[in-house]
């Protein structure tokens, strides 16, 4: 019990204080997703509390990079009821990486949710989407490191689905 609250506090402190993570890419539809086998990228997403900046080399070694900002539980529910038209809009995606109803269910009342448009280095852009719900164990006094998905869509057409 002792070990495994330690390893998560440390998990937990490193990624607080602006340690990296990385972040693969997994084309699901789209032109890269027909391609045998399928390539997989890597990105990398580095932060403090809930902010921070995200990257990733995708399709012809194009580096895309921005910054991304966490909102609060909720926040994404409310400006929906509240008729707020966001830049982009990724439902359909989250729905075909995770499966129908996934969006409803899960992102519009996730805990944090952070929505980017990444700049890539020859032009075009990456739309990001992630969020991140806490992890229910059968025994309250467990710490868990949070759950942290996304999905993200390119101008090409392909979609993919972001795994921590």
């Amino acid at each position: 019990m002792k070990v495994r609250f330690a390893v998560v506090t440390l998990l937990c402190a490193c990624f607080l204080s602006g340690c990296l993570q990385v972040a693969h890419f997994y084309p699901v539809q789209g032109p890269l997703a027909a391609q045998t086998p399928p390539p997989i990228y890597t990105g990398r997403i580095t932060g403090v509390i809930n902010s921070g900046s995200i990257s990733a080399r995708l399709d012809n070694g194009q580096q895309f990079s921005g910054h991304w900002q966490a909102q609060s539980v909720g926040a994404l529910a409310k400006q929906s009821r509240a008729g707020v038209v966001p830049p982009f809009n990724l439902s359909a995606e989250w729905d075909a990486v995770y499966g129908p109803g996934f969006y409803t269910a899960h992102v519009l009342g996730a805990h944090l949710f952070a929505r980017t448009t990444l700049t890539g280095s020859q032009g075009g852009a990456l739309h990001v989407e992630m969020i991140s719900q806490p992890v229910e164990t059968a025994d309250a006094k467990d710490v868990v490191a949070p759950n942290i998905s996304g999905v993200a869509k390119d101008e090409r057409g392909n979609v993919y689905k972001v795994a921590f």
